[in-house]
């Protein structure tokens, strides 16, 4: 639990009124605010799907509201919740500005995930199962007890619920309540079967009700052609990529699908198909966006493919497919200033091949717009949030970088350490370090576009200095790329071994870390506002010997000729015996 002090002043704020008059300033407790932020990417960072939501259920009705109740959900809100909401409940806390989507302003009665009508206010349960299991893709954390050490207990979350209920008079008048006025949104006894061919309809119900306007024609969020959608709040909205589950807000299950599809998301340009789809058609595209969902893998080691002739060079190389797969997941840098939890790229999906020359790498990630221009009159100057007692060294979200198109390039880099890594000791995964440094080959979607060579091969020691590009005569990747429907997909290729010792070096069988830093430009990201990944392995299976062959065989032979000779001696023994 984050410490906040329980002052008499908090305590006296806003007691019994609607609308909490604020009585203290932030003051001593701003030193928590990268605290905040830091737990806000640690949630974004290991969200997966797959993962068990909290109890989102509560095992008896919301209490009765008394000034007792609201009194200690004020402590909690305090405590817990203000920090990205405000104090007032205006969802402008310290950490607000740095957040993308901002923290809901509760003081509006406009909530986005709901069981009800489309501009409804929600039910207590819905207000409990957002509180409970948080939303995933967002700074929102579960604060369910029993799925996080620090969490809430069931009462504790009805408290805090019956004082953000203070903040908008709407929840007061029985005339907006949608349970009194029948507005709640039941789901269906039954659904539709998941299979072929309810996806195969549901696909049809996207095109036909327009869904890729949005959302793309594969659901990569690539279907907005330029950053013109806002909020009710004024805020910009990135279109959701809905094939990356652990990014769908209020659930990735078909049925937390179905939902939004009836309820619509207030507040946003996502409406409510009600009136437009059957509900047979509202689970038809459910499943359709179910089927889009990416499985992840769960290994991290990258097996390379051998392969006779050439490697692949091409993505689209039809050998790529019997490659082995890795999903590397990515999050936003705050290791070090200038920090940004707002990235854009939070997977690259990784193939390798090599034959006895040369290793390629195919890599591929989403990307909704091919940004393929770099102003460096634009990169952010980090040097005043680098000062030594600034007030936070986090990027904003809004205003603070320009997130928007032909401003800064598309780019994506694998790093490797120079040194073979003895026993588990590595270099530090974010640029390594003066006495343990990296190899970067850094691919720039600028560059690839101006016909030239696009990857820079360059070493970094540690992130306070930038990495130093290597001698023309050093540069030995080569790289094919192509931006299509929201997904690039590079190759880069290079000599297994070199004569630079700046260069990492692919041995067979030797397990060699790898990371991935990744930039995309339309979401601002350059130089060190980027997303980035801890370490996985690469490994090339060297060929089995042919003495292991040889061996096994004369293995084989002599245990059965041993075996025979032993069998052979018994019998005559037993002869003996039946002799005398």
């Amino acid at each position: 639990m984050f410490a906040w002090p329980a002052t008499k002043a908090f305590a006296d704020a806003g007691r019994g009124t609607h609308r909490p008059v604020q009585h203290a300033s932030w003051g001593g407790g701003l030193w928590c605010l990268g605290l905040i932020l830091a737990a806000a990417v640690t949630a974004l960072a290991i969200a997966a799907p797959g993962d068990a939501f909290a109890a989102d259920k509560p095992s008896k009705p919301m209490p009765e509201a008394t000034s007792e109740m609201i009194e200690q959900g004020q402590v909690i809100y305090f405590k817990r919740c203000s920090f990205c909401h405000g104090l007032l409940g205006d969802g402008n806390g310290p950490a607000a500005d740095y957040m993308d989507p901002r923290p809901r302003d509760f003081t509006l009665g406009t909530f986005k995930f709901r069981t009800t009508q489309s501009g409804e206010l929600p039910t207590d349960a819905d207000l409990f199962r957002t509180v409970s299991r948080g939303l995933p893709g967002t700074g929102m954390q579960a604060f369910d007890g029993d799925l996080i050490k620090n969490g809430l207990s069931e009462d504790e979350r009805w408290q805090v619920i019956a004082y953000i209920k203070t903040f908008a008079f709407e929840f007061e008048d029985p005339e907006l309540d949608p349970v009194k006025t029948g507005k709640v949104v039941q789901l269906p006894a039954s659904k539709v079967p998941f299979n072929a061919d309810t996806i195969a309809k549901g696909k049809e119900v996207f095109e036909r009700a327009k869904c890729w306007e949005c959302h793309g024609k594969l659901g990569r969020g690539d279907g907005q052609k330029s950053f013109d959608r806002k909020d009710d709040w004024g805020f910009p909205i990135r279109i959701r990529n809905v094939t990356h589950p652990w990014k769908i807000k209020a659930g990735s299950e078909v049925e937390d699908i179905f939902m939004r599809f009836s309820t619509g998301i207030s507040g946003t340009p996502m409406p409510t198909f009600v009136k437009a789809l059957s509900e047979e058609e509202r689970w038809y595209l459910a499943n359709f966006i179910k089927s889009l969902q990416h499985d992840l893998t769960d290994h991290q080691v990258l097996k390379s493919l051998p392969v006779e002739g050439d490697v692949p060079d091409a993505p689209d190389d039809d050998r790529w497919a019997t490659a082995e797969p890795m999903d590397v997941r990515l999050t936003g840098q705050v290791v070090a200033a200038p920090r940004w939890q707002n990235p854009s790229i939070e997977l690259a999906t990784i193939r390798a091949a090599h034959n006895d020359k040369e290793i390629a790498f195919r890599i591929e990630w989403d990307d909704p717009f091919k940004d393929v221009t770099h102003d460096e009159d634009q990169e952010f100057n980090s040097k005043d949030i680098r000062q030594v007692g600034a007030y936070n060294s986090y990027v904003a979200a809004n205003d603070m970088v320009p997130r928007q198109l032909e401003t800064f390039r598309d780019s994506i880099a694998l790093q490797f350490p120079v040194k073979p890594p003895e026993g588990t000791t590595k270099p530090h995964f974010f640029r390594g370090t003066s006495s343990n440094p990296v190899h970067l080959l850094s691919w720039k979607a600028d560059l690839d576009a101006g016909g030239g060579r696009s990857v820079e091969e360059a070493n970094a020691r540690g992130w306070r200095q930038a990495p130093k590009v290597q001698a023309e005569d050093q540069q030995q990747t080569t790289a094919k790329a192509m931006w299509e429907q929201g997904r690039w997909t590079m190759v880069l290729k290079r000599p297994l071994i070199t004569n630079d010792k700046n260069d990492v070096q692919f041995v067979e069988g030797r397990f060699i870390p790898m990371a991935v830093n990744a930039w995309d430009g339309s979401n601002g990201e350059h130089a060190l506002i980027m997303s980035l990944s801890t370490w996985y392995y690469v490994l090339l299976e060297a060929p089995v010997p042919i003495t292991v062959y040889v061996f096994t065989i004369l293995g084989v032979a002599i245990t059965g000729g041993l075996c025979f000779w032993l069998m052979k001696w018994a019998e005559r023994q037993r002869e003996g015996e039946a002799g005398a």
